[in-house]
């Protein structure tokens, strides 16, 4: 049975998830890993939903503030022996609706160019290709993506 759990970055679950998902950066980002970890900390991260599947955890995500209005969808993570059984989009969608609930009008994200299956599931999900935003603004290797909540 899965179940999806509302928690924060101190989740132990999470913390596992998110070693797992940066030992697959390290290895997708190349010489690029240092400059996109500095980004993805958890420590200010508030809000995240794991997975579990017969109570194992299985993947993860987070939604944090990017401004007061837009929501930045971050950590995202499954297992690779868990993949394609539609689990990371209930983490999605999760998300998405914590992201209405916390008012944000409009959720961003940024992945990268080496991750075609993260691509994939935001694209069904909704997300539309925007200008790389912030940091990621010159990354030719990061594609930025963004959904209105109201489309949750």
């Amino acid at each position: 049975m899965l179940t999806l759990t509302r928690t924060d970055a101190t989740n132990p679950e999470f913390i596992q998830l998110v070693r797992l998902l940066d030992e697959d950066l390290r290895i997708r980002d190349g010489e690029d890993h240092s400059f996109f970890a500095q980004f993805n900390k958890i420590d200010a991260i508030r809000h995240v939903v794991v997975a579990q599947l017969n109570g194992m955890p299985v993947g993860c995500g987070a939604v944090k503030a990017y401004t007061n209005q837009v929501g930045e969808i971050k950590r995202m993570y499954m297992r690779p022996e868990f993949r394609q059984q539609g689990i990371a989009s209930f983490i999605l969608k999760e998300l998405e609706k914590w992201a209405l609930e916390l008012n944000f009008k409009e959720v961003i994200l940024e992945t990268g160019k080496a991750q075609p299956e993260a691509i994939n599931l935001y694209t069904k999900s909704g997300y539309q290709v925007m200008p790389n935003y912030g940091q990621y603004e010159h990354v030719e290797s990061s594609v930025c993506m963004k959904k209105p909540t109201s489309l949750a």
